[in-house]
This record gives structure tokens, C-alpha cells and sequence, in this order.
């Protein structure tokens, strides 16, 4: 069985930083692009920014320059880097991952979400 697991949300502070992670774990072939995402109270989940497994990322224009995206497909992990947070990136943040499990296809999975609070 296929899991996404996220960790590092937690509340900060306007300009402040946070990190948030996501591993994905069980029986995996091969893993494609992987992502974030979020929704903020009474939105739309929006997309955050992606990477593929050769690094071409897209990331929202809303979020450039203070957000970056990395991964190490070595332990299956994305990373999501956040800088210069402001309120209007509360959220819950979710991890995606295009992958294929062994004897499967390619679907997309989705992690539980992890809350990101930027609060004075």
C-alpha cells in the first residue's frame, strides 16, 4: 500500500520560514512529478508548485521567489521551502505524487495535509 506521508506544518510568524516535507512509501515503481498544493479556509485547492523527477519545477506565481521546491528521489521525499510567509499563505498543504506502484499504473496519490499558520 501506497502512502504520502507530510510533516513540518506548524504556525509562524509574517516574514518567518518553515519547511514542510512528504515521503512517499510501500510498494513503488516508479514515482513521476510530486507537488504541493493548499486550501485555505473557504477556497479552492490551489496548486503550490511541482517538480518533475529530472527537476523541471513549476511553481505559482503567487508563491515565486519565496517559495522553493526540491526533492531527493533517493528517499522518495519533496520538499517545499517557505520564506517571507505572509497571513494569506494559511493553508493546509498538501502533498501529490504522480507514481506507479508495483504491478499498477500511474495515479495520483494525495497525503492527510499538514496546516501552515502564519500569525502574528
Amino acid at each position: 500500500q501506497v502512502q504520502l506521508v507530510e510533516s513540518g506544518g506548524g504556525l509562524v510568524q509574517p516574514g518567518g520560514s518553515l519547511r514542510v516535507s512528504c515521503v512517499a512509501s510501500g510498494s513503488i515503481f516508479s514515482i513521476n512529478a510530486m507537488g504541493w498544493y493548499r486550501r485555505a479556509p473557504g477556497k479552492e485547492r490551489e496548486l503550490v508548485a511541482t517538480i518533475t523527477s529530472g527537476g523541471s519545477t513549476i511553481v505559482a506565481d503567487s508563491v515565486k521567489g519565496r517559495f522553493t521546491i526540491s526533492r531527493d528521489n533517493a528517499k522518495s521525499t519533496v520538499y517545499l521551502q517557505m520564506n517571507s510567509l505572509k497571513p494569506e499563505d494559511t493553508a493546509v498543504y498538501y502533498c501529490n505524487a504522480q507514481l506507479r506502484p508495483v504491478g499498477g499504473i500511474y495515479s495520483d496519490y494525495w497525503g492527510q495535509g499538514t496546516q501552515v499558520t502564519v500569525s502574528a
